[in-house]
């Protein structure tokens, strides 16, 4: 008796194979435990994954608030401060190769700061000194400016100008 009802159970599945597939969408519609753990750990890592992501970005947008602030100059501390063109590849390379070069220094004793030309401070600061893009003002703790540093360059070089810097006016 039980050999014929599986044998037609059988028979029914294969010439109705919509009904295999509706009771198979079905089991896959139930929750199961190992269903809903699976969720609970996608989302833990999304969760983790863009939380990182956005402290990053907050970290890094929080950097360059605080490096486009020109008000820092003459606080008591020497500040390297960039002509900086954002859409200028030279640009753009000159900024990388000075944060390689302030990365060797104690960033306590140095502040590097940005002066984006296409801000109405930064076209001030950089016509009040006479300079162009691509250039590098080196002010003391007062805020006297007592060297310029024009073109790219690599960051070794950088480095040496920046302690050079540092040894002559750091105690002012």
């Amino acid at each position: 008796m039980k050999r014929q009802k599986r044998k037609a159970q059988r028979t029914n599945k294969k010439s109705n194979p919509v009904a295999t597939t509706a009771t198979t969408a079905e089991a896959e519609a139930t929750p199961t435990r190992r269903g809903f753990l699976k969720k609970a750990r996608n989302g833990a890592i999304a969760t983790f994954v863009v939380g990182t992501g956005g402290w990053f970005a907050i970290k890094d947008v929080r950097a360059t608030m605080c490096e486009h602030d020109l008000s820092k100059i003459g606080n008591g501390l020497p500040a390297v401060v960039q002509i900086h063109d954002p859409q200028c590849p030279r640009c753009v390379a000159l900024q990388r190769e000075a944060r390689d070069a302030m990365c060797e220094l104690d960033s306590d004793k140095l502040q590097f700061l940005v002066a984006n030309i296409r801000s109405e401070e930064g076209r001030k600061l950089a016509a009040a000194h006479g300079v162009g893009n691509v250039t590098l003002l080196l002010f003391d703790a007062k805020g006297r400016r007592r060297d310029i540093v024009a073109g790219p360059n690599e960051s070794d070089y950088l480095t040496k100008v920046f302690q050079r810097h540092l040894a002559r006016f750091g105690n002012s």
